[in-house]
C-alpha cells in the first residue's frame, strides 16, 4: 500500500505488484517470485565478490534456517529468508572484494551498453549502477520475455568479452541473481535512491562506477537524489 504522504506520479511504463494477477514462485538456491508485466529490482555480482569464509558462514546460517523452517515453508518465511540473504550479501559486496573488473571503464561501458542493448524489445531498463564487482538495476521484461532470460543474455555476452580481453577463463558471474518484484511507487523510489547512494555507501571514487536513469523518468521527477 502506498503511503498517503508519497505523492510522486507513476513513472512511465512502471508496473508494480498487481494484487489481482497470479504470482509464480520457484526456488534454486534462492526463492524467486514472478508476475507477468511486473518490474523487478535486480542485483547480480561477480563470482569472486564474496570471500569464501563469508560464503561458508552463509551456508551454515542457511542450514540452521532450513532446520528451523522445514519444507515446504510459507511464502512469508521464504520472503524473510530472501531479504536476509540479500541484506547480508549486499553489505559484503560493497566491501569491494574480488577482481572487480568493472573498475575498468572498458567493462563498465560494456555492461552499461548491454543493459540497454535490447531496450524496449526484450526488456525496459529504468535505472542501474555499475559497481566494481556487482550491478543493481530496475528491469521490466516485456514481450513475453522472462527476467532470467534477459539477465542471462546480458551476463553471457559480458562474460565472454571480459574473459577474452583479459585472457582468463572461468565464471565471471555468480550463477544466480537476486531479484524482487517492486511492490509500488514508494518501494520503487526507495530502490532508485538505494541505487543512487550505493557508490557513496561503498566509499568509491567517481571513476569506479557508472550510473544511469531513464531520461523519461527524470523528466517527470524520478531522478537520483545525491545528498
Amino acid at each position: 500500500m502506498i503511503h498517503s504522504t508519497f505523492n510522486k506520479p507513476n513513472p512511465p511504463r512502471f508496473r508494480g505488484l498487481h494484487p489481482d494477477l497470479p504470482i509464480r514462485m520457484y526456488r534454486r538456491h534462492l526463492p524467486h517470485w514472478r508476475q507477468d508485466g511486473a518490474t523487478y529490482a535486480v542485483t547480480f555480482r561477480q563470482a569472486d565478490s564474496i570471500p569464501q569464509e563469508q560464503l561458508q558462514a552463509l551456508k551454515r546460517w542457511r542450514v540452521v534456517w532450513e532446520r528451523q523452517h522445514p519444507e515446504p515453508g510459507t511464502d512469508t518465511e521464504w520472503k524473510h529468508f530472501a531479504k536476509e540473504i540479500t541484506n547480508k550479501t549486499e553489505k559484503w559486496v560493497d566491501e569491494g572484494y574480488g577482481s572487480r573488473v568493472f573498475r575498468d571503464s572498458r567493462f563498465s561501458r560494456m555492461i552499461s551498453d548491454s543493459l540497454l542493448h535490447f531496450q524496449d524489445q526484450r526488456h525496459c531498463t529504468s535505472c542501474f549502477v555499475v559497481m566494481p564487482n556487482h550491478i543493481h538495476a530496475v528491469v521490466q521484461p516485456i514481450n513475453d520475455n522472462e527476467l532470467e532470460d534477459c539477465l542471462q543474455r546480458i551476463k553471457q555476452y559480458v562474460s565472454l568479452h571480459v574473459n577474452r580481453t583479459l585472457g582468463r577463463e572461468g565464471a565471471l558471474w555468480e550463477e544466480e541473481s537476486y531479484d524482487r518484484i517492486v511492490r509500488d511507487e514508494e518501494h520503487l523510489w526507495n530502490v532508485v535512491q538505494y541505487i543512487a547512494k550505493n557508490p557513496k555507501t561503498a566509499g568509491l571514487p567517481v571513476n569506479q562506477w557508472v550510473r544511469w536513469i531513464h531520461p523519461d523518468w527524470r523528466s517527470v521527477g524520478w531522478d537520483f537524489v545525491d545528498e
